[in-house]
């Protein structure tokens, strides 16, 4: 079962992230100081007359793209699911006490992957091979 002090502690492991200053959100930080959000509390619309409220059991988790989104609900709707506020949009809703702290860092992980700037995707520099010259 996974809470969000585990979704905390896994997402800020993660290179470049940020958590929000308003709400349970994490963002990956780009050149420009711009954050793209990979993973934030769901805002459960309980009354069509109020607004939306956060709902601490479940995580909207990014994606990459509407086919991966419907592979996960298909695969596993007890731990997946959408609402119509997310229709187009390539973002998954995820049930917290359903999955497993594993299921949940690979989640974070590929969320993170589809929001991280280019230069945090690539191998650091220390692990990288320098290619061979001719001497």
């Amino acid at each position: 079962m996974a809470t969000q002090a585990i979704v905390r502690k896994i997402a800020l492991a993660l290179p470049g992230v940020r958590e929000g200053k308003t709400g349970f959100a994490f963002g990956v930080v780009h050149k420009n100081g711009k954050e793209k959000g990979f993973a934030w509390v769901w805002q459960e619309r309980i009354d069509p007359k109020k607004p939306r409220v956060p709902n601490p059991r479940v995580l909207a988790v990014r994606v990459r793209d509407e086919t991966e989104k419907a592979m996960l609900i298909a695969g596993d709707p007890t731990k997946f699911f959408t609402e119509p506020h997310y229709n187009g949009f390539p973002a998954v809703l995820v049930r917290l006490p359903e999955v497993t702290a594993a299921e949940l860092r690979d989640l974070l992980a590929n969320a993170w992957r589809c929001q991280a700037p280019r230069e945090l995707l690539e191998d650091p520099p220390a692990t990288r091979r320098r290619p061979k010259t001719r001497r």
